[in-house]
């Protein structure tokens, strides 16, 4: 969730903001141009967790306006300190909620690929690729590769693109790997899909997964780790 101190840093573009309406900027070319547009994604990031309408938009460029010219505040941030927070948390859940729903029906599609398998607690496991040797158990160190999508497609988490393979131990992660990777065997890779009861649940992870989000991996067990 966004914090106070994240949003003073918004300030520093505020002039370049109010200024927006009032000509169009042709595409950035320099060095500092750029830089300056990218301070504007990084902000917009930063902001998308309010899911703000065109005219609460202009309502934030006018507070960061006041703030970059020293202007005397409508309200003092200390009085509502604990409102944005209440506000960030209220609009997150309400993004989470659309994407849960969107999340039901990905899970139903993913059920009726051929050779998936729907077990009792909610999981849809689909082999991509059969492994050989003994399946690990709850309790096993298990080395994997792996990459995390939302329904949507897009990615979250990607071993692959840090190119480093993770141990840890199954019983040590979210339900819906714990269940899954046992029923792979070593050399095996298998897509996972997982509703949120078996992963995030109500209260989400990071800026991608909001609450109630269902998730899909593809994971490659490498290995059961011997200690």
């Amino acid at each position: 969730m966004i914090q106070l101190k994240r949003l003073a840093t918004l300030s520093a573009i505020a002039l370049i903001m109010g200024s927006s309406a009032a000509f169009a900027l042709d595409a950035p070319k320099t060095d500092d141009e750029k830089t300056l547009y990218t301070i504007g994604l990084i902000v917009a990031k930063q902001l998308s967790v309010f899911s703000l309408s065109a005219d609460e938009f202009e309502r934030v460029k006018q507070g960061m306006t006041d703030g970059v010219t020293a202007a005397k505040p409508a309200v003092e941030i200390a009085e509502f300190n604990n409102k944005v927070q209440e506000f960030a948390k209220a609009r997150r859940k309400a993004q989470g909620d659309k994407q849960a729903a969107a999340g039901k029906e990905f899970i139903d599609m993913s059920a009726k690929e051929k050779g998936a398998v729907k077990t009792d607690s909610g999981l849809v496991y689909l082999s991509l690729k059969d492994g050989v040797g003994d399946s690990p158990t709850a309790t096993d160190t298990v080395k994997v590769h792996y990459k995390g999508t939302l329904p949507d497609g897009r990615e979250f988490d990607s071993s692959y693109k840090r190119n480093k393979p993770i141990d840890f131990k199954l019983d040590g992660v979210i339900k819906c790997w714990t269940e899954g990777v046992q029923k792979m065997k070593p050399g095996g890779k298998a897509k996972l899909v997982c509703p949120a009861s078996l992963a995030y649940g109500d209260t989400g992870a990071g800026e991608m997964i909001l609450p109630g989000a269902t998730l899909a991996f593809e994971v490659e067990l490498l290995e059961v780790v011997k200690k």
